[in-house]
């Protein structure tokens, strides 16, 4: 048998945790698996108990929660044997659902006995890990005003998309690579931008497509610019975001990369995986290839 821990964030999205431990002992394949169950005690207590779970030799560390939950699991497994599994119980789950994982907890937990584990990117944000997307400008603002509220859920997202839109004023930012002696990797973006996201995968969540071209095994990051005019295009945005069309739209700019540099006009929010963070004038953003075994369905 394989050892499993299964780390669960009690306060992450809306539903009680307390029947999690007894489902997933019910579900998971005894044949197959020895789970160890552990609940979170606080903010970055999953990236200390998947640390030490990768170093006792476990095949797997199973992140229950949300993209925040997910994050801290990936920075504790990252670099080493360990995969890490996801079963999804978050606001967004944007992570979950570009690898296919049911949002369904039943049936997130029967792939587990039926997965393999493959090796996939992860971002760097001034070394800050991030394995969905990362960005500033409208969506950083309004993560920091999310995790303010005090109420999780996609109603409480939508609320202060709402209350800011028309006021919010876009910066001015470059995008320069960070390797310019590399002459094929070479560019040199300078925009007034209502929000810029760099994508390792291809949505923030919610099947909200910011990236519908992204991949976590192609080495890159999708950098995804939205034009300052872009308030005057919300319906039509909104229908590309929801459709994975939104590269289409001749508001949106974009290109690929492995390694840039980030310059805003100040210091202020950002958002890594969707929570917010504080983070410098000039950000270093970049791509580590393979560094993260996650879990999925069994390809036949």
């Amino acid at each position: 048998m394989k050892n499993i821990a299964f780390i669960i964030n009690p306060i992450a999205g809306t539903q009680k945790k307390n029947k999690l431990p007894k489902l997933i002992t019910q579900i998971l394949d005894k044949n197959q698996w020895l789970p160890n169950i552990v609940f979170t005690e606080r903010a970055g207590h999953a990236e200390e108990l998947a640390k030490q779970f990768a170093q006792m030799g476990f095949e797997a560390v199973v992140a229950v929660g949300g993209d925040g939950t997910v994050n801290e699991v990936a920075r504790g497994v990252r670099g080493t044997q360990t995969a890490m599994g996801i079963l999804p119980i978050g606001s967004g789950n944007g992570f979950a659902r570009h690898l296919n994982i049911s949002m369904r907890v039943n049936k997130a937990i029967e792939m587990l006995n039926r997965c393999e584990p493959i090796a996939v990117d992860y971002g760097l944000a001034n070394g800050h890990v991030f394995v969905t997307t990362c960005g500033t400008g409208f969506d950083a603002m309004i993560a920091e005003q999310f995790a303010a509220a005090g109420k999780r859920g996609f109603k409480t997202y939508l609320q202060k998309i709402v209350e800011d839109l028309i006021t919010y004023k876009p910066e001015t930012y470059r995008i320069v690579s960070a390797d310019a002696k590399v002459e094929s990797q070479k560019l040199d973006i300078t925009t007034t931008a209502f929000l810029i996201t760099f994508a390792n995968a291809n949505q923030w969540g919610n099947e909200a497509y910011i990236a519908p071209k992204a991949s976590v095994q192609d080495g890159k990051m999708d950098i995804c610019i939205m034009s300052s005019k872009a308030v005057f295009a919300v319906p039509s945005l909104a229908v590309g975001l929801f459709t994975k069309m939104l590269d289409k739209s001749l508001f949106m700019d974009g290109a690929k990369a492995k390694d840039v540099i980030l310059y805003r006009e100040k210091e202020g929010p950002f958002h890594i995986d969707g929570d917010p963070v504080q983070m410098e004038k000039d950000i270093h953003i970049q791509i580590v290839e393979e560094g993260l075994r996650v879990l999925v369905e069994k390809r036949f």
